[in-house]
């Protein structure tokens, strides 16, 4: 048996069972490398070398984790949510209700989109603007996992298909990938080649808003339940506006996440609104967070460097590839079915690229399969890590601020949705552009 496919299915398996994704990482890449015929005292030292590729990430997360809850605490978020409420009760119109509820759904994401491209802040706005709205989604009754949805796509679409912000990151590490595998292409023709691609996404989210239409009951939590008023000093709105804006700022100048979270950190704390031992003890919870996340990506980067040790990925390849034989049909479909073990195991798709391009890219052109099709095919199984993968960013973040009452599931609410509902139109499209492209 291939000690990559163990590996992940263990993983997969052992989350679903509702370990945590961190011991399950843990435990996977030890029984991948023992399997791999990997010395123990071996897999232990390369899990460890490679936890540090993912470490400014980490440090990113935990920093813009403790920005977000001085945001909280300054009060703007909960006062705004809050006159939402009370004006839904006062009108108490089944019209009023839908039109919030329209308004949270188109607003999330857009910003969700933005935060990839226009503002490419990723993940970051998730524990700033998701665990204020929290009782404005118990008042309207609205199914988490819709919210997961459509963070999970303004994520991962806009990345895909369009080449700026991180989109760019994506397009230019798929241009190397191919420049590497000695066949050279132009960066504009990666977003041509994704456009049916990514209308999986598209039908994915339409299908999705459907399926969790119905009403949802959360419980109230003690602290969602008051309804003590905020009065908001003028200098309380100047300094949290003042923050964001220096945030967005020093990140797009320093093209660093860490600097930009700590630009508006300091923001707060020279401003002089609040003592700094109350916003250090704001700022350590709000690390408490995001810091979370920063410890599976760490892991998940050990996990990818044992999964890349063993040098099963290759020989998985080989031996799909042999069963399809010249079917170009199945060989696709067997090559994203590779992409997506590789992807749900290392959880990034940035990260799967190289490894993925390297494979690839010489059997499909055995197969005689065009540039194009070949950019579809690299894109989309690279892609599909992202949606669904417990060890993603792009799952944990939306988790991370719909579960901070506990009452949303990260495998169940937020993994097995976007796996379901995004990377099976992913693989649909995906094959569809490899075949007519």
């Amino acid at each position: 048996m291939n000690a990559v496919l163990i590996a992940v299915v263990i993983m997969i398996v052992l989350c679903l069972c509702r370990l945590n994704v961190v011991i399950s990482l843990f435990i996977s890449a030890l029984i991948g490398g023992w399997i791999a015929g990997l010395p123990f005292n071996k897999t232990i030292t390369i899990f460890t070398e490679n936890i540090v590729d993912g470490a400014e990430v980490a440090l990113s997360y935990a920093l813009l984790g403790g920005f977000a809850a001085l945001i909280s605490y300054s009060g703007i978020t909960d006062y705004l949510v809050r006159k939402v409420i009370l004006t839904i009760r006062a009108e108490e119109t089944k019209v009023s209700r839908i039109k919030v509820k329209v308004l949270i759904i188109v607003s999330l994401l857009v910003l969700s989109i933005m935060s990839q491209n226009v503002i490419p802040v990723h993940i970051a706005f998730i524990p700033i603007v998701i665990p204020p709205l929290l009782s404005l989604f118990n008042e309207l009754k609205i199914d988490r996992r819709l919210i997961a949805m459509i963070i999970g796509f303004g994520l991962c679409f806009p990345y895909v298909l369009l080449p700026f912000g991180f989109g760019h990151i994506f397009h230019e590490i798929i241009q190397k990938g191919f420049e590497k595998a000695h066949h050279p292409i132009a960066f504009n023709m990666i977003w041509k080649a994704m456009l049916i691609p990514a209308s999986g996404y598209i039908i994915g989210l339409i299908i999705a808003m459907f399926y969790y239409r119905k009403p949802r009951t959360y419980r109230e939590t003690a602290t969602q339940e008051e309804e003590v008023a905020v009065d908001l000093k003028p200098s309380v709105i100047i300094v949290t506006v003042v923050a964001i804006i220096a945030t967005f700022l020093v990140q797009t100048l320093s093209d660093s996440m860490i600097f930009g979270a700590l630009a508006g950190v300091l923001v707060f704390f020279i401003s002089g609104i609040y003592s700094w031992r109350k916003l250090d003890d704001q700022f350590v919870e709000g690390i408490k967070i995001m810091a979370y996340i920063g410890v599976v990506i760490l892991t998940a980067n050990g996990f990818a460097g044992v999964m890349n040790e063993t040098g099963e990925i290759e020989k998985l390849v080989k031996g799909l590839t042999a069963i399809s034989g010249d079917n170009l049909l199945i060989s696709i479909v067997l090559m994203y079915l590779i992409g997506l073990i590789v992807t749900l195991g290392i959880g990034s798709s940035f990260a799967t690229i190289p490894i993925l391009a390297a494979l690839f890219i010489p059997f499909g052109e055995a197969m005689g399969m065009s540039t194009m099709a070949l950019i579809a095919l690299i894109g989309t199984a690279s892609a599909l890590g992202d949606s669904g993968s417990p060890a993603s960013d792009s799952t944990l973040g939306p988790t991370a601020g719909l579960n901070v009452d506990g009452q949303h599931d990260h495998i169940r609410d937020t993994c097995i949705p976007n796996f379901v509902f995004y990377n099976v139109p992913l693989i649909i499209m995906g094959t569809v552009a490899a075949l007519v492209l």
